[in-house]
């Protein structure tokens, strides 16, 4: 797991110019000064290349494939995502008790509460405009490769969808993906998941028609971590 901090900041550089020079010798000096400070830039200019190279080999390490029982998951082009997307233990201060889950659709976020003043934080997609809502939810149930049945709403709207009427079985191409937590508020599904994507680019955009992505490598370890009944709490956009 990526922790915060992990980068260090490489300070900033002093580009005020010197006083005018007096002799060769304070323009030999000057000379000799200014290439310490430009070594210096390029040094630390290499140190965050370096940095960015390695958080980055580590995420590949993080999104690399996965083996499934069902299906192999492939692993995520790193490349595609922007690094403050990738799965962190950050500090978040939240009443809530450990295992809850919270969305942030306006940073593009999922949090699920560690505890002492932790949590995990997961990139995320949202819906989009016109389908966002927010709210107290629970996980009502779990699945693992679940079958997709378009709602009515969107066969309405995407004609081409009706074809899964009788539902879409599960596996790579399903849009639910390889593990699905199905949100419920007073003893009712609300047709909304937080289910697994396989696209990168998705996350960081709102995209969905209610529901929350995280990339799969993502969904599996909430997945594995969120029994039913868990609380979650969906934040204003």
């Amino acid at each position: 797991m990526i922790m915060d901090g992990k980068i260090a900041d490489a300070g900033e550089r002093d580009d005020t110019a010197a006083p005018g020079l007096r002799s060769e010798l304070l323009n030999r000096r000057s000379f000799l000064f200014g290439s310490v400070v430009s070594l210096g830039a390029l040094g630390l200019a290499g140190c965050a290349t370096t940095d960015d190279a390695m958080l980055r080999a580590e995420a590949a390490k993080l999104y690399g494939p996965t083996p499934d029982k069902k299906f192999p998951i492939p692993a995520v082009d790193v490349a595609k995502l922007d690094p403050k997307y990738y799965r962190r233990t950050v500090r978040y201060d939240s009443k809530e008790a450990p295992g809850t889950i919270i969305i942030d659709p306006n940073n593009y976020y999922v949090y699920r509460i560690e505890g002492d003043g932790n949590a995990t934080r997961y990139g995320a997609n949202v819906p989009r405009k016109g389908f966002l809502w927010n709210g107290d939810a629970y996980v009502g149930r779990k699945a693992e490769w679940a079958i997709w049945t378009p709602p009515k709403e969107m066969m309405e709207r995407q004609p081409e969808a009706r074809k899964y009427a009788g539902g879409m079985p599960g596996g790579l191409d399903n849009p639910l993906g390889a593990r699905t937590l199905y949100l419920y508020q007073n003893g009712k599904y609300t047709v909304c998941t937080i289910y697994a994507t396989s696209d990168p680019e998705s996350i960081g955009r709102g995209v969905t028609s209610g529901c929350t992505g995280l990339l799969t490598q993502d969904m599996i370890d909430l997945y594995s971590r969120t029994p039913v009944k868990t609380k979650v709490i969906i934040l204003p956009a």
